[in-house]
């Protein structure tokens, strides 16, 4: 492991599909795919959170409604979806 100014880092070793990796490199450049599939990895994981909190809160209240749905929406992601649909 060796330290960065954002932690600790480690290498790992891992297997993709070959076009994957093509369209990665294409895109991110050599140096910048672990920058790239960190962030990708960092996304992935908090949407499996927010999968998590969302069962919890099922299981326990019943499925979330439309409106609690879109109030979750506007929160995260502000008001501009709202003012696009109603336009």
């Amino acid at each position: 492991m060796k330290p960065t100014r954002s932690g600790t880092t480690e290498n790992i070793s891992v297997s993709m599909p070959a076009e994957l990796v093509s369209g990665l490199r294409s895109r991110t450049g050599r140096r910048g795919l672990s920058s790239y599939v960190t962030e990708a990895v960092r996304h992935q994981l908090a949407m499996d959170g927010l999968a998590e909190i969302v069962a919890a809160h099922e299981e326990e209240h019943g499925a979330l409604t439309e409106q609690e749905i879109e109030v979750a929406r506007r929160e995260l992601f502000g008001d501009e979806n709202t003012e696009r649909d109603a336009a």
